[in-house]
């Protein structure tokens, strides 16, 4: 059974908290909040990192292995990206991190010059089950490749992500599953902050950028603990993990609603893995300012696109000769220039096309939908976008012939 002291980190005397953690965050990020809305707690704001700035809220597209699937990098400052999401784990099998660092890093390896936020591999690692043996030192798990044993402690994910040279680092972190008992999460979690405090200790780059990733599963004051111990180590930057693991709604909401105001307000708040267009705003309205979910570019895949009307199956057989765009009011490459017909029919042959189309399309929504939430913020009109959002989605359920 593992059990834990609650971990201490020194801090330089001589200046208050908030001054020591804008010192420290100086050259690797800064935040600042432009509004907040008066009846939530949703805030906008500018994450600067020596890449760019990325304002929020934002949504960042999820280039798991280096590459947003079907499409470039030109395509992605077109749909209006300010970072990207790669994956530690993936990028460390394949190719491998020292062939990237060889090759000037993450961002000339893809072409690819604004920030960059790599995940530690955590969930991608826990997820393989079986696979995977967790202990004080580290996991050790076999790879989904090749079936080849590997061993990733807290130092060494730090390592790979210095090698890929990325913005924002996240620390090493243990998922539980869902359902999980008290003990079994309470076990996590200490072995979560313990690796946190490892991560922490790793020197890094001047401009890059780490974060500490609350977990503590369904459990409430769990919760609270995580968000403490994780503050008192003083990170760049917070993020909720272990959510959309297969609870309710609701359950997710609560967990949210209630860890993401105890995060420190003068931090960038990162809600990991969350992404259908009703929890994003949910979320903002609780605090959070970073999204990422592979949500609008897998459903693309298959052919579910996303609306302010909800979402249009356009595999559907009522589309074979539909000839207006998926949205008629979107202005995004593939609606300006294709017909639900068109893509329809290139789904149904399987064309490499519509994967490019539907992901166009996906993505320039959450962008853009995104961006509506942050003007909101910004002309304190959030309650009237939020109710306009829910009205539209729930019309739409309600007659699903509109879309």
């Amino acid at each position: 059974m593992l059990y834990f002291r609650r971990p201490t980190h020194r801090r330089k005397r001589g200046n208050s908290l908030g001054e020591r953690r804008s010192l420290e965050r100086a050259e690797a990020l800064k935040f600042k909040i432009s509004a907040r809305d008066s009846s939530t707690h949703a805030r906008a704001g500018v994450i600067s990192t020596s890449r760019g700035d990325i304002h929020t809220p934002a949504f960042m597209p999820v280039g798991t292995q280096a590459t947003v699937k079907s499409l470039t990098p030109e395509d992605l400052l077109g749909l209006g990206a300010e970072v990207l999401l790669a994956n530690t784990y993936h990028l460390y099998l394949r190719p491998g991190h020292e062939t990237i660092r060889k090759l000037g890093g993450l961002h000339r390896f893809m072409h690819w010059d604004r920030p960059i936020l790599t995940d530690s591999g955590g969930y991608q690692i826990f997820s393989l089950g079986e696979l995977v043996t967790v202990e004080i030192e580290g996991v050790t798990f076999q790879s989904h490749i090749d079936g080849s044993r590997h061993m990733l402690s807290p130092t060494k994910v730090i390592e790979i992500q210095k090698s890929l040279d990325s913005d924002i680092m996240m620390c090493l972190d243990e998922c539980t599953s869902y359902p999980a008992s008290r003990e079994e999460t309470l076990q996590s979690l200490q072995l979560t902050t313990h690796w946190a405090s490892r991560c922490r200790e790793v020197e890094r780059s001047p401009d890059q950028a780490l974060f500490g990733i609350v977990q503590g599963g369904m459990y409430l004051d769990l919760r609270e603990k995580s968000v403490t111990e994780l503050v008192d180590l003083d990170f760049d930057g917070y993020a909720i993990g272990g959510l959309s693991v297969g609870e309710d709604k609701e359950t997710m909401h609560n967990v949210i609603k209630h860890t993401a105001p105890n995060l420190p307000n003068e931090n960038p708040r990162y809600l990991m893995g969350v992404g259908t267009p009703e929890d994003i705003l949910s979320a903002v309205q609780m605090g959070i300012d970073l999204f990422d979910c592979v949500l609008p570019t897998r459903n693309a895949r298959n052919g579910l696109l996303f609306t302010r009307f909800g979402k249009v199956p356009i595999k559907n057989s009522k589309y074979v000769t539909d000839s207006r765009p998926v949205d008629e009011n979107c202005q995004c490459y593939t609606c300006r220039h294709y017909s639900r017909a068109y893509l329809r029919h290139l789904l149904m042959a399987r064309e490499i096309l519509s994967n490019r189309l539907n992901t166009i399309h996906n993505l320039f929504y959450y962008m853009e939908f995104l961006s509506s939430i942050r003007q909101a913020i910004l002309h304190k009109r959030l309650a009237t976008f939020a109710a306009d959002a829910l009205r539209d989605w729930d019309i739409h359920n309600q007659s699903p012939e509109t879309g």
